[in-house]
């Protein structure tokens, strides 16, 4: 009888959660921004999430022009799905409507060419590529076992060992992705002016000042103050409610 309740108990929460997301929907095409938010964001409360669900509530605060929200659910949707190209080129309009302008330190050498190799696939992509690797290198092994003719053995001895390499490649780039992805602490200022110190304390003097929507990365934590690195490499300290972090 419990295992009963508990059946109907989700099966009403799926298809509640997906009437409020219609009617986020209808209420967006009807220019009524604010009840899609709000119908959105109840979707989010009951504890269903998608790439679609954020990249809509985006949508909806841009056009309400709530630039922190509006960045942070863009960035939340690139997060569940890192290739949609919609959602790239929203947050790109997004960002468009922030007053920080923060430069890029550009990476130069082996460091550079090592990132842009990670950066091509993400983390779940290389794992699938190491294991279609894996595959063809049993299918060359096979052909190389079965083969008669010296120069089909040559070739199939080859590919074992260029997949082999391909293989091992994926799988270190995988890793490697992960292990960024876990460790790195993106966050979206959401305060409308947010004082960068250069120590943890309000007594401190500002190192820099921040504005709504500028992404940071959080990179220490202590009591109500976070550490946190721009994309430049300017660090400094702001507190905790300043800022809301993705992950």
């Amino acid at each position: 009888m419990k295992k009963l309740l508990y059946i109907l108990l989700l099966v009403t929460q799926v298809f509640w959660g997906q009437s409020a997301f219609e009617k986020g929907n209808d209420s967006y095409k009807k220019e009524k921004y604010e009840e899609a938010v709000a119908q959105y964001e109840q979707v989010l409360k009951s504890g269903k999430q998608s790439a679609e669900l954020y990249f809509n509530l985006a949508n909806s605060y841009y056009k309400m022009h709530q630039v922190a929200p509006a960045i942070y659910n863009y960035e939340k949707a690139l997060l569940l799905n890192p290739d949609d190209t919609d959602v790239q080129t929203n947050l790109k309009f997004a960002q468009k409507m922030t007053i920080d302008e923060i430069k890029v330190v550009p990476k130069v050498g082996f460091s550079k060419m090592i990132d842009d190799l990670l950066d091509v696939f993400h983390y779940e992509s290389w794992a699938w590529l190491a294991v279609g690797a894996s595959v063809l290198f049993l299918l060359f092994f096979i052909g190389y076992y079965f083969a008669r003719i010296t120069v089909v053995k040559r070739i199939f001895f080859f590919g074992m060992f260029v997949v082999l390499l391909g293989m091992f490649i994926s799988i270190a780039a995988a890793i490697a992705e992960r292990d960024h992805y876990k460790n790195e602490r993106p966050a979206i200022v959401f305060a409308e002016v947010a004082p960068v110190k250069s120590e943890p304390k309000t007594t401190a003097s500002d190192a820099f000042v921040l504005h709504e929507g500028t992404k940071v990365f959080v990179i220490e934590s202590l009591d109500n103050w976070r550490k946190i690195q721009l994309t430049d490499d300017t660090e400094g300290w702001i507190e905790k409610d300043a800022i809301k972090e993705l992950k």
